[in-house]
C-alpha cells in the first residue's frame, strides 16, 4: 500500500504547494493516503498540456487509437490481487468482490473498443451527381471526467475509454476516497504509450472543479455522482456552451409478480441490494411485491438477508463490508429511524448481526415492511444496505409506484412472462428495463437515466454521440 502512495506522490510536482487531505479507510480506520490538492500551477500545465495532445491525437489513426487504449485498459488493472486490495481499504468493498470489477472494466473497454469502427466511421448520404456527401463525427477536444468513489473503475471506464478512442484527451478528476486508483490509471496510461498530455489526473476540491469547468479548454464534462453534485456541475458549466453528462442517483424498484419462484427471486434481489453495501446508483432499492407472494417473498428475503457476513472485508468469507463513511451511515440510519417512527417495522438489524466495530461505518442490513411513500426510505436515495418491501394488488398498482419518484435509472420486474414484462415496461419511465435481473450494466446496451437520474447516455454504440460533434462535408467537385 505504502510503495503505490509512494508512487502516486511521484505523479505530482513536490514544489507544488496546495491544500492538503487525507484518505482514511472505512474498514479499520487507518490512513490510506495523503496528499495535496492541485496547485494552480498544475491546474493550468494541465489544461495547456490536454489541449495540445487532443489537437495531435485526433489525427492519429483510429486503429491506432484503439490499439493504445487497449494496452492501457489491459495494464491499469495489473497486478489484480493488489487492485483489489487497495478497493477494499479505500472503499470498504469484501475482497472477493474485488475481480467484479475488475473484469467490468476490461469488458467495458473491451467493448467500446470493439464498437467504435461502426459507431465512429462517415455517414454517407445518398449518391448525388457531382457531389459527393457525408457526415463525420468529429472529437470534441478536451473531456473532464469526474468519478466517484463507489465504483471508481467501472464509472470511470464508461467515459474515459470511449473518449479517448474518439478522439479526445482526458481530465480525470476521481474522489479523494480513491486517489490510489487514479494513481494505477495515470501509470497505466504513460506505460501504454498514451502521449504526453492525453491522460492526466488533477485532485481537485469544489471550487477547483468549478473553476476547471468554467475553463475554455474543457469542451465536454462527464459526471457521476449525487444529484446535487449533477446541479452543481450543471451550473458551473451554465456561462458556456459545452455538452455536459450526467450520471446521478436512482432509487431504483423491483415488481415481484406472483407467478416466480418465491426464493429464487429472493435471493436474486438480497443481492441486488445489498452488494456492495447498497452503494450504487442502480441498486435496487424499493422493492413491490404482488399481494398473492408477498408473505412467502418477505420471509425468504429476509432469510437470505440473515445469511449474509457482516465483517472485515479483507476476510474472504466476508459478503457484506462497511459504507464508505460515518457520516454515511449516519444518514442512512436516519432514513431507517424515520420510517420505523412513521409506523414501518424492521425485520432485521443490529441484533442479527454480531459485527460491532465502535467507531466504524459497519452497518447491519436493515429490511423495513409496512413501509408507504411517505417515508424516506421509499422515495429518496438511500446508498446503503436499507431497503423497503410493500405489498400490491396488481400490475397497474405496482407501475405507479414505480413511477412515483423524482428517479428513474433502472427498474426490474420478476416474472417467467416476456409479454407481461415488456407490457409493464412501456408504463414504466426508466433508462434500463430489466426482466429477472437488476443492477447490473450490459456495455453493448444504452445507459441512460430520466427525471433526476440524469441526462445524456454512455456504453453502446451512442455512447459516442455525446463524446463526439457531427461534422458535414458537402463537397461539390466541379462548378457549372
Amino acid at each position: 500500500m505504502q510503495a503505490r502512495i509512494d508512487r502516486y506522490r511521484v505523479l505530482r510536482n513536490p514544489w507544488l504547494v496546495a491544500e492538503s487531505f487525507r484518505t482514511i479507510s472505512p474498514v479499520d480506520g487507518s490512513l490510506v493516503f495523503e496528499g495535496s490538492l492541485s496547485s494552480e500551477v498544475e491546474i493550468e500545465r494541465t489544461l495547456a498540456g490536454a489541449k495540445a495532445a487532443a489537437t495531435a491525437w485526433r489525427a492519429v489513426d483510429l486503429q491506432a487509437r484503439c490499439a493504445l487504449v487497449a494496452r492501457f485498459i489491459e495494464l491499469a488493472v495489473e497486478p489484480s490481487e493488489a487492485v483489489s486490495l487497495e478497493l477494499t481499504m479505500q472503499i470498504g468493498r469484501p475482497i472477493a468482490d474485488g475481480p467484479g470489477e475488475i473484469r467490468g472494466w476490461l469488458d467495458r473497454g473491451r467493448a467500446m473498443i470493439d464498437l467504435a469502427p461502426e459507431a465512429l466511421r462517415d455517414m454517407p448520404l445518398e449518391d448525388k451527381p457531382n457531389f459527393t456527401r457525408f457526415i463525420r463525427h468529429e472529437p470534441l477536444g478536451v473531456v473532464l471526467v469526474l468519478a466517484p468513489w463507489n465504483y471508481p473503475w467501472l464509472t470511470a471506464v464508461n467515459a474515459i475509454a470511449p473518449a479517448l478512442i474518439a478522439g479526445n484527451a482526458v481530465v480525470l478528476k476521481h474522489s479523494e476516497q480513491t486517489p490510489l486508483v487514479a494513481a494505477r490509471m495515470a501509470k497505466a496510461a504513460a506505460d501504454a504509450g498514451l502521449p504526453d498530455g492525453l491522460f492526466q489526473v488533477l485532485v481537485l476540491n469544489h471550487d477547483g472543479v468549478r473553476d476547471v469547468i468554467e475553463d475554455s479548454r474543457v469542451d465536454f464534462v462527464a459526471f457521476t455522482g449525487s444529484v446535487e453534485g449533477g446541479r452543481a456541475v450543471q451550473r458551473a458549466a451554465a456561462s458556456r456552451f459545452i455538452g455536459v453528462g450526467l450520471e446521478l442517483g436512482g432509487k431504483d424498484p423491483a415488481y415481484v409478480c406472483e407467478d416466480v419462484n418465491v426464493d429464487l427471486v429472493a435471493a436474486n434481489l438480497v443481492e441486488g441490494a445489498f452488494y456492495n453495501a447498497g452503494q450504487s446508483c442502480c441498486a435496487v432499492e424499493r422493492i413491490y411485491v404482488h399481494e398473492a407472494v408477498y408473505g412467502r417473498f418477505v420471509d425468504a428475503f429476509v432469510e437470505h438477508t440473515r445469511h449474509l457476513v457482516l465483517g472485515d472485508p479483507r476476510e474472504d468469507i466476508t459478503t457484506l463490508g462497511p459504507v464508505v463513511r460515518k457520516r454515511s451511515a449516519e444518514a442512512i440510519q436516519a432514513q431507517i429511524e424515520q420510517a420505523v417512527h412513521a409506523g414501518a417495522r424492521a425485520l432485521t438489524g443490529p441484533d442479527d448481526f454480531t459485527e460491532t466495530r465502535r467507531g466504524l461505518p459497519y452497518l447491519a442490513p436493515t429490511v423495513l415492511v409496512d413501509v408507504d411513500h411517505s417515508m424516506a426510505i421509499m422515495i429518496e436515495e438511500t446508498f446503503g444496505p436499507a431497503i423497503g418491501i410493500a405489498k400490491v394488488s396488481s400490475d397497474d398498482d405496482a407501475a405507479t409506484r414505480m413511477n412515483d419518484s423524482r428517479y428513474g435509472l433502472t427498474a426490474s420486474i420478476w416474472t417467467p412472462d416476456a409479454e407481461r414484462a415488456s407490457s409493464i415496461g412501456d408504463c414504466v419511465d426508466t433508462g434500463t428495463w430489466f426482466m429477472n435481473r437488476c443492477d447490473y450494466l450490459d456495455p453493448e446496451l444504452a445507459w441512460v437515466g430520466v427525471k433526476d437520474s440524469g441526462r445524456g447516455c454512455t456504453l453502446s454504440s451512442l455512447g459516442y454521440r455525446q463524446l463526439t460533434r457531427p461534422k458535414s462535408f458537402h463537397l461539390r467537385h466541379t462548378l457549372g
